[in-house]
């Protein structure tokens, strides 16, 4: 176990640090606020994205705030997994986390994409965990209405993560929004300052997914949900955060302009929308 799980001090910078939690070893990072009455957001990440990419986003939420996130097995700095592991098993590790991280009260949790996945399944396996849920260009799995086989053939490497060139060669046309028209975004957005992990991990996080659905049980997601959803989105076309917002009993939409990663790429945009929420 790593001797470094207790939280900084509300004026210290940002911590990375690797603990073992739930038999899995992650890389943790973990941005104190200020505020200490103010429930910790928990992060989850997209396919493949190290924790360094959400950074902008991270940059943008008030100070206030204790902002955690942390690499998937197999992803950023997180080591490759000894074994496979789905959504149900991996929300575990996840409660586990906040644990060791000293984390006992109830938290805010925002899934980007795959990582939504995972946050609609913690906020039911872990509903004392979750005090409000946000779900950002997101869906509800397997059953869904997919998105363009082209789009989705691009989703099955991790190229994009690994190759500049390739990721701007193709930005506008899977990720849409203003990366069909300043395609570099999306090129420094997944590659600056980014930690590139195993290609392994790509698969096992793809995996993990694979076969899983929320649709069956989204009536039992009790919180306070906000639905970010970009009407230019060619991976989560937005008609399903309209199916989303029908099922889900406590769901507010928002659907705003632009793309996949808005989240990465426009966070001043988007950030105030998701405090609002959060503070309301």
């Amino acid at each position: 176990m790593s001797s470094t799980s207790s939280l900084p001090a509300p004026d210290a910078p940002e911590r990375v640090r690797t603990i073992t939690a739930g038999g899995r070893t992650l890389r943790v990072s973990v941005r104190q606020g200020t505020d200490p009455s103010v429930p910790a957001l928990l992060m989850m990440n997209g396919i493949g994205a190290s924790l360094e990419v959400l950074q902008p986003f991270v940059d943008a939420v008030d100070e206030r705030r204790t902002v955690v996130r942390f690499d998937v097995p197999g992803v950023g700095g997180s080591p490759r997994p000894v074994l496979p592991y789905n959504l149900a098993t991996f929300s575990p590790v996840v409660a586990a986390m906040l644990t060791r991280l000293c984390i006992d009260g109830p938290v805010d949790v925002l899934g980007l994409s795959w990582g939504g996945g995972l946050a609609q399944h913690f906020a039911v396996q872990y509903r004392h965990r979750v005090r409000r849920l946000v779900l950002v260009a997101t869906a509800t799995g397997t059953l869904m209405v997919p998105a363009h086989p082209r789009v989705l053939s691009h989703m099955l490497t991790p190229r994009r993560h690994r190759d500049p060139d390739y990721a701007r060669g193709i930005a506008g046309e899977i990720y849409g929004g203003t990366m069909r028209t300043h395609p570099d975004r999306a090129a420094r957005a997944l590659h600056s300052d980014s930690r590139l992990g195993p290609r392994r991990g790509y698969y096992y996080q793809l995996a993990a997914s694979a076969g899983w659905s929320s649709l069956p049980f989204l009536k039992l997601v009790r919180q306070q949900t906000l639905l970010l959803m970009g009407d230019d989105d060619p991976i989560i076309p937005a008609v399903n955060a309209r199916i989303m917002a029908r099922l889900l009993p406590h769901a507010r939409l928002h659907l705003y302009r632009g793309g996949h990663i808005a989240l990465i790429t426009e966070p001043h945009e988007l950030a105030p929308v998701i405090e609002e929420f959060l503070d309301s």
